[in-house]
């Protein structure tokens, strides 16, 4: 075990993983790292590990953007106002080659390992654990291509540096970044790999088999297959990630367009999306709140990869829910981001549509806003929120940490039903992390057939169109199938602008926004986050925060440490 965390301490190249033990010692630390070797529980600890810190719809990054704002001083908020830099990386992923250490390290462990005594058994075991850990290898690499892929000092697209193999203390370190589309590949490869190990679902469908099992005992396969191992990544799982990839990779602050990455991302999201009956296995209740679990079951077909369920997230209401609930109303919607939800009728908010109340400026609108976010005169379970300038606990307040800053408090993701007592005593909550949904899939795929030919270029059996016509028809917009806005679009650039538009309603509170606007080359024009109060009588928009993001913002920095450390870590321009 001193090893191992020899490696890991003195791992510099990745400074900011934190010097921990792979696994917990026994009592008396007699085995040592030599346990690894024959403790198949032990020796899977560490794969378990790579599954750790998984990213998840609960980051609330929306304070980086001009989504909301926080009523602290949260990182987003510093990161916003113009503290973002090499040294202070808010958003900072390179700490997941931690993740990537403990899968390569697990990689080493397999073959040494006994799984279990029957011969075929255990070879299926090292299968299944061998596709596992090169699926977490190469997700967590996405993740850090995601946050860290730019345009270099020297100009050229860069990805990041991958690591396929567990580096010994007195390895090489000084690791030079890929380029970008090499990085891609890198990550394509290992995730196919994973795919010929690992089957689309754990449920022990013969018929479903990788071509490698083929020739396994049917009772067997089944076991290692089979719905104990529901909750581990799998095949449908990695071609969603996939999808993703090639998706980031096509967007405009990449390759934009170029080298087929669109007809990539679309291909394998019809495929997954028609294997769940196309738009017709589009959620029909479009599940966004993670805690509102259909009786008897914890699957529902909104999320693809998802967490335990936990009774330990009732933190999300003690710090969301509004002060007059006992909340810290941590993030606070922006106007901006109410303004971008549509008419009742599907055309865009605008004061000088006919529909427009300005004594109520909530009315007539997209059915979302009253279901994500808490504006004046809304309620959370029966519960009214008043939140004006008339110095009532929830009203606007820009000093106290604690009550809105933009005039909103968030809705979505709540538990509504949670109660919070004065004595900070909570009721209970059961939720899930939610890593994968199925209405982003919708959307990505929407997305790409639109910039491969246009609102109306076919793709599996669909189109923007008509994946753009199902998400508002569900919302509530157009439910006598006349959406007249959406029909009124007819150019490839009005359709972008209205699925990242939905995207952004949508998905909104759930950490995309961010990295969308990054992607398609946006984030540097964020514009400042506005709010509104209300003195009793009229509604004012005011603004909060400005967005101090410069032309380099669309490409985050590489920490400050590695690039000063090992010379052949190139930064990204401008930082």
């Amino acid at each position: 075990m001193k090893n191992i965390l020899k490696n890991i301490t003195l791992f510099t190249l990745f400074s900011s993983i934190m010097a921990c033990s792979l696994v917990e010692p026994v009592d008396e630390n007699l085995l040592g790292e030599d346990r690894l070797n024959f403790d198949p529980a032990f020796a899977e600890g560490v794969l378990l590990n790579a599954y750790e810190g998984l990213v998840n719809q609960l980051y609330f990054n929306d304070a980086a953007t001009d989504d909301a704002v926080n009523n602290f001083l949260s990182s987003y908020r510093r990161m916003a106002t113009g503290e973002w830099n090499a040294q202070n990386p808010f958003t900072n992923k390179w700490g997941m080659y931690e993740q990537v250490l403990y899968a390569n390290k697990f990689i080493t462990l397999i073959d040494q390992v006994e799984w279990k005594r029957d011969e075929e058994t255990n070879e299926l075991f090292k299968q299944r654990l061998y596709g596992e850990a090169v699926a977490l290898r190469a997700l967590r690499h996405f993740w850090i291509l995601q946050e860290h892929g730019g345009r270099g000092v020297s100009g050229q697209l860069l990805g990041i540096p991958y690591i396929s193999e567990f580096l010994e203390f007195d390895a090489d370190f000084n690791t030079p970044r890929l380029g970008f589309e090499e990085t891609v590949s890198r990550i394509v490869a290992d995730f196919d790999e994973a795919l010929e190990y690992l089957p689309m679902d754990y449920d022990g469908d013969l018929a479903k088999r990788p071509s490698r099992y083929n020739d396994t005992n049917d009772d067997t396969y089944q076991f290692v297959f089979g719905k104990d191992q529901d909750g581990r990544i799998n095949g449908r799982i990695i071609k969603a990630f996939k999808a993703k990839l090639y998706l980031l990779a096509a967007s405009p602050a990449f390759m934009n367009g170029q080298g087929g990455y669109y007809q990539e991302a679309a291909d394998l999201l019809a495929e997954l999306l028609n294997d769940i009956g196309g738009l017709g296995g589009l959620d029909p209740n479009g599940y966004y709140n993670f805690y509102e679990f259909p009786v008897g079951t914890r699957n529902f077909p909104e999320v693809l990869w998802r967490s335990n369920a936990s009774t330990d997230m009732t933190w999300v209401e003690s710090q969301h829910f509004p002060p007059s609930l006992n909340g810290e109303g941590r993030l606070n919607p922006s106007q901006n981001l109410v303004e971008a939800f549509p008419m009742l009728d599907g055309f865009p908010f605008s004061e000088a549509h006919p529909d427009y109340n300005p004594e109520n400026p909530f009315e007539n609108r997209d059915m979302r806003l009253q279901r994500y976010i808490l504006y004046n005169g809304n309620d959370l379970n029966g519960r009214v929120v008043s939140i004006t300038n008339d110095g009532g606990v929830d009203g606007i307040d820009q000093i106290s940490q604690r009550s809105t800053r933009s005039g909103y408090y968030l809705k979505k993701l709540l538990d509504q039903k949670v109660v919070i007592s004065a004595d900070g005593s909570i009721s209970s909550s059961e939720k899930i992390n939610v890593y994968v949904r199925y209405t982003d899939l919708f959307l990505m795929l929407a997305e790409a057939a639109n910039e491969l030919g246009g609102p109306d270029q076919m793709v599996g059996g669909m189109s923007a169109r008509n994946i753009i016509g199902a998400i508002r028809q569900r919302a509530g917009i157009g439910l006598d199938n006349s959406d007249a806005y959406l029909s009124s679009i007819s150019s490839q650039e009005d359709m972008r602008n209205l699925i990242r538009n939905e995207r952004r309603l949508e998905l909104c509170f759930e950490g995309h926004r961010l990295y969308d606007l990054r992607r398609w080359n946006l984030f540097d024009q964020t514009p400042d986050a506005k709010g509104l109060q209300f003195d009793g009588t009229n509604y004012e928009s005011f603004t909060v925060e400005p967005r101090l993001y410069n032309a380099n913002a669309n490409y985050a920095p590489i920490p400050q440490n590695e690039v000063v450390r090992f010379n052949l870590i190139e930064q990204n321009q401008g930082w």
